[in-house]
Parts: structure tokens; sequence; C-alpha cells
């Protein structure tokens, strides 16, 4: 059942890819006027969250934003579908990195690296970043219940280089490397919303009280990773910048939570300049109204 479903629907998603990218956005401005006015698809998330994060903004601007993130979501979808086919030349051309230098002089120092990263801008373009860099580059991925697909995910995201290990087993990844004294940078995407346990950390993000993922933060201190935040603009439609800025290049000697409050902060200022460029239909705020309850159930 599983090959099935795949070989259904696969040719379609290459013929797809293998489209200019002038008709894939044409495709693009059609499916988000579906999405946004037949289907309504999530627009009463996508505005409870802006309102969230935006109190000051009026309902029309909110409302601008709203109509922007929609146009902008459907051309990251059809961005990920050209994904599979694209080549070395175009994504080099269209996700640029303004100081992939950066990476090189850690590479050079032996030092390896943490990325982290937002469902901002276009995440999945990072597949290029080894065509800029000589670091060995790393991700994690979320196993997909059909094997085809899951394959069809992690060939597409590796086929400039990265090496990807699935997302629960990427601790154990970054041990094996250490073992064998193999140094690299690891792509880590930490804006997710978790789920809730005991040691949960909560912070605010836009203001609001919120349960945040410090694996990365844990990571980097347990195997001294230099920390660097990757931030993404969009320059044009098509057309993105990828920049990255350094957290911290000593992660043990930094206070408790420093590395996750500051990416944080970081994330936000990104999200600020290009607030449509955020991935709004995911419920970031679910666990708004838990934290005095989690509270009370963990003292």
């Amino acid at each position: 059942m599983q090959f099935l479903a795949f070989a259904f629907i696969y040719p379609f998603l290459w013929l797809i890819s293998k489209l200019p990218m002038k008709i894939l956005y044409l495709k693009s401005s059609i499916f988000y006027y579906i999405t946004f006015y037949i289907f309504r698809y999530r627009k009463t998330v996508v505005l409870n969250n802006l309102k969230l994060a935006f109190p000051d903004k009026n309902l029309e601007d909110l409302l601008k934003i709203r109509k922007k993130f929609f146009k902008h979501f459907m051309d990251s979808m059809v961005e990920t579908i050209k994904a599979i086919s694209i080549s070395k030349k175009e994504i080099a051309k269209r996700y640029t990195y303004k100081n992939a230098a950066l990476l090189e002089k850690y590479v050079k120092e032996g030092k390896s690296i943490a990325l982290l990263g937002a469902h901002q801008g276009n995440w999945e373009w990072i597949a290029g970043l080894p065509l800029y860099t000589s670091a060995n580059i790393f991700g994690s991925y979320k196993h997909i219940r059909n094997a085809f697909f899951n394959n069809l995910v992690t060939k597409t995201r590796s086929k400039f280089g990265i090496t990807l290990f699935e997302s629960k087993q990427i601790v154990k990844a970054i041990h094996r490397n250490f073992s064998t004294n193999k140094h690299g940078a690891y792509v880590l995407i930490s804006d997710q919303s978790p789920m809730l346990t005991k040691k949960m950390y909560w912070s605010n993000f836009f203001n609001v009280k919120v349960p945040i993922h410090a694996g990365a933060e844990a990571m980097a201190k347990k195997f001294d990773l230099v920390v660097l935040n990757w931030s993404v603009t969009k320059i044009k439609r098509g057309y993105y910048n990828a920049e990255f800025t350094v957290i911290t290049e000593k992660p043990k000697e930094e206070e408790k939570n420093f590395i996750t409050e500051k990416y944080l902060e970081l994330t936000e200022n990104q999200i600020k300049k290009q607030p449509e460029c955020y991935l709004w239909s995911h419920k970031r705020f679910k666990h708004k109204d838990r934290f005095e309850d989690w509270q009370k159930e963990n003292l």
C-alpha cells in the first residue's frame, strides 16, 4: 500500500519539480487563491498567532501580514518540491550566504558547530550549504511512516552533501563523530512547540510564555560546540540570503539558558523584519495557557 501511494504521487511531484520557476510561481499563486479563499486553511490559527505576537498592530495590518504569509507559504511549498530536482547552479544562485566564510574559520580551528535556525524564510534550501563550505554538514529529520517518501525526503535533503540522521539519533551521531574526531556543523531547527515534560524549560517568545526546546543548548554544552544562529532574508520571490551570527564560541562557560535565550532573541528580531516569512500556521503558542498548571503539577 505504501508503494502504491508513492508510485501514484511521486511522478507528479517529479514532473512539477522539473518546471521552470516562473511556471511554479504561477502555480503557487493559484494554490494561494484556493488555499486562502476556498479551503481557508488555518486562517484563524495564523491570525490568532499574529495577534499574540504583534499586540500593538491593528487588525488591518495583521490581515495584510496574513495574506502575505499565505503567498509566501505557497511559494515555500513549490520551492520544497523544486528541491527534488534543483541543480547545484540554480540553488547556488537562489540561496546565497552572506558570511559562509565564518564556517571555514571554525573548520580550520578544528571545531564543530551548532547551527540554530527556525521555520523562517526558506529552511529546506539550506540543503545547498555544502556547496559553500568544506565543513561536514549534518542535519536531522523526522522519520516518515511511508518508507518510500521517507527515502525521497532524505535523498532530496542530502543531494548536495548533507549527512542526515533521524532526530532521535542525533545525539548518538554527534557522540560517534566526536569519538572518531570527525568535526562539522549540525543544522538544528529549534522553534517547534515541544511536548510538555517535567524538565521543560519555559521562556517568553514574543512576550508569550511558552515551552522551549533546549536540546540544542544541552548538546552545545555537552560537546563544546560553537553556536551560530542562522537567519534567512527573502530578497525577492525565489531568492534568499542566509547569515550566520555568533551566539557563543565557549558554550560551557555560558550561564544556563543563555544560548537558548539569545537564539530566541535573534529569531524574534529576524521575524519582525519579515513577519510574513515565518511559519505562523503551526501552533507555536498552543501551550500558552498551561504554564501555571504545569508549575503546580511539577513543584
